[in-house]
């Protein structure tokens, strides 16, 4: 195998490199992508996971002052802490993202300098809420290593996904890609689990919408979601033996979220509430109340009791709302959910996220002097420099060379060429105006 050898000079292996990633809701389809569906997610501002990286003697994984807590005040506190929070935080995660890294560089022939990290997080994503707090804490720190390293260039944005889920698979974590995906793109994203794209591409086809095709959205959740379903489900198992009902019903599933793009682009709203209450009670038929659990039951009804569609956002603990009657069903909603002790508030959707750029770039970043711009922030071009109907950003990225990073439907593309770095320039220029 060609090795392939990252930067060395590259200034992100002498500077601290920091990156969010964000929670995030499985719109349409879920849990369909564990069975070659499909799905729509996005991810969500409301709450995040942070991770730093800064270049030190030894590898450090700092745990949190928090959620790694080892020191209690009593026996008493010690086990609250556990029967609430469970045994882990996310110094487990860090390793594993660490050691799947290291592994798929060391087996695709690319090349690491031996510099070390400290590497540290914080989170305020919900546990236990299915918001994929852990994947968040894990795709974060794999944008770190991927820009100190400086191997970004060399690991295909569809594969990241992967190697985010490999890490949680590392600790015994069972989930599947659709979290992970959103979570690396940002934004609003239909993806296609297909089997024949799993087996012929190791990944799906995944395709960025425009965000403002959603309709204003709510999330639910509880406090401390412990009735989260503790009962076995046997659906997998089902479904690897050909259960026909189980089978069928994931077909239904991911045809929910086929009909959902469709019913997204023509805004539809009316089918769309239909679709998302019509997921959650496929889901409900499979895997049956006692999985479930009965809190999540209850915050789905107390969404339906005032006429508002719902459905888990991920496997359980929070749930997404849409109110199709507007404020004044909101705040009916709102009423119950504060009856029942529920949180509720209003989602805040990411347009675009660049995950994958470092929050603090050099001083020798291209351009960063000349136009005093903050480059990781991305800035949309103006509707007349915008291809119709694609999904098109344009930031810079450090690397070894000037590169533009253009965002056609998801994928990375570079280019190198002085005419496009100066058009570039000049859009930055004028946006920072």
């Amino acid at each position: 195998m060609e090795s392939k050898t990252s930067s060395s000079s590259s200034s992100s292996s002498s500077s601290v490199i920091e990156h969010e990633a964000y929670a995030r809701v499985g719109l349409l389809g879920n849990p369909s992508d564990v069975y070659y569906g499909r799905t729509i997610s996005f991810a969500f501002s409301n709450f995040k996971a942070s991770v730093q990286l800064r270049p030190s003697d030894e590898l450090v994984i700092t745990p949190h002052p928090t959620h790694d807590l080892v020191q209690f005040r009593s026996l008493d506190h010690l086990v609250n802490r556990l029967s609430n929070e469970g045994y882990y935080g996310g110094v487990r995660l860090l390793m594993a993202i660490c050691k799947v890294f290291y592994t798929y560089c060391r087996e695709n022939g690319i090349n690491l300098h031996a510099r070390n990290f400290t590497l540290s997080y914080d989170t305020n994503i919900p546990r236990q809420a299915g918001l994929s707090g852990s994947s968040a804490i894990v795709c974060a720190a794999l944008s770190c290593l991927l820009d100190f390293f400086d191997v970004r260039h060399l690991i295909k944005v569809e594969v990241r996904p992967n190697l985010v889920l490999a890490a949680e698979k590392e600790l015994g974590i069972v989930a599947g890609l659709q979290d992970r995906v959103a979570q690396v793109y940002g934004g609003l994203v239909y993806m296609d689990f297909s089997q024949e794209h799993m087996e012929k591409l190791g990944h799906g086809i995944y395709t960025p919408m425009d965000i403002n095709l959603l309709p204003p959205l709510y999330l639910i959740y509880a406090d401390n979601p412990s009735d989260s379903g503790k009962v076995h489900s046997t659906v997998r198992q089902r479904w690897l033996d050909g259960d026909k009902f189980i089978i069928s019903s994931m077909q239904e599933v991911a045809r929910v979220a086929e009909e959902g793009r469709t019913v997204l682009l023509e805004k539809d709203y009316s089918k769309l509430a239909a679709l998302m209450n019509r997921n959650f009670d496929l889901r409900r038929s499979m895997f049956g109340d006692d999985v479930l659990g009965a809190l999540n039951i209850e915050m789905v009804e107390i969404a339906r009791r005032v006429g508002a569609s719902s459905k888990f956002t991920g496997s359980g603990g929070a749930i997404v709302v849409f109110c199709p009657d507007g404020r004044s069903q909101v705040e009916l909603l709102e009423e119950n959910c504060q009856k029942a002790g529920f949180f509720i508030q209003p989602i805040q959707i990411l347009d675009y996220d660049m995950n994958h750029q470092p929050t603090v770039l050099s001083s020798s970043a291209a351009f960063s002097e000349s136009t005093n711009t903050r480059l990781n922030q991305p800035r949309q071009l103006s509707p007349a420099r915008v291809l119709q109907g694609s999904h098109f950003r344009i930031g810079f990225r450090e690397s070894e060379t000037v590169c533009i990073q253009i965002r056609i439907n998801g994928p990375d593309y570079y280019a190198g060429t002085s005419a496009i770095a100066l058009g570039a320039h000049q859009q930055l220029s004028e946006g920072s105006q």
